[in-house]
């Protein structure tokens, strides 16, 4: 019985440490199951994809849409993108886990011609506040 269990024990901590996996492993699969699953609807968006930047724990979201980059749109998606950001987040397209373990979100609102109309870069102090934990910082915020 006690070889039984010590072989169990064995095993059991041998899947452990096969499923364990690190942030770069994290970050890499989250792009691909992003590039693979998402999709974001929504007033001209044509596609998204996200990048992995490992060495920078840095994933960049990419949403392009068939907008002119106009005052007027640039506007509009500046007050519109906290929802949109509020919704990837309880969509787990922007991670709050991999948020937790450092990894930052740049996603980028883009015109047709990829001009941005509307950046942001979701980290931990970011995150609070889209949750509504924490007050807004203006100076994350960009167009």
């Amino acid at each position: 019985m006690k070889k039984i269990t010590q072989i169990a024990f064995a095993l059991a901590f041998a899947l452990f440490l096969v499923s364990c996996k690190n942030t770069k492993q994290k970050i890499q699969e989250h792009v691909s199951n992003y590039n693979n699953s998402s999709s974001i609807k929504g007033n001209g968006i044509t596609s998204t994809t996200a990048k992995a930047f490992l060495n920078d724990n840095k994933i960049e979201i990419r949403i392009e849409t068939n907008l002119e980059e106009n005052d007027a749109n640039k506007l509009a998606y500046k007050e519109s993108f906290p929802g949109l950001l509020k919704d990837m987040i309880k969509n787990d397209q922007i991670s709050p886990s991999l948020i937790a373990e450092g990894v930052k979100f740049d996603v980028y609102f883009l015109a047709y011609n990829n001009v941005i109309l509307a950046q942001q870069l979701v980290d931990q102090e970011e995150l609070a506040v889209l949750e509504g934990t924490s007050e807004p910082n203006k100076e994350t915020a960009k167009l």
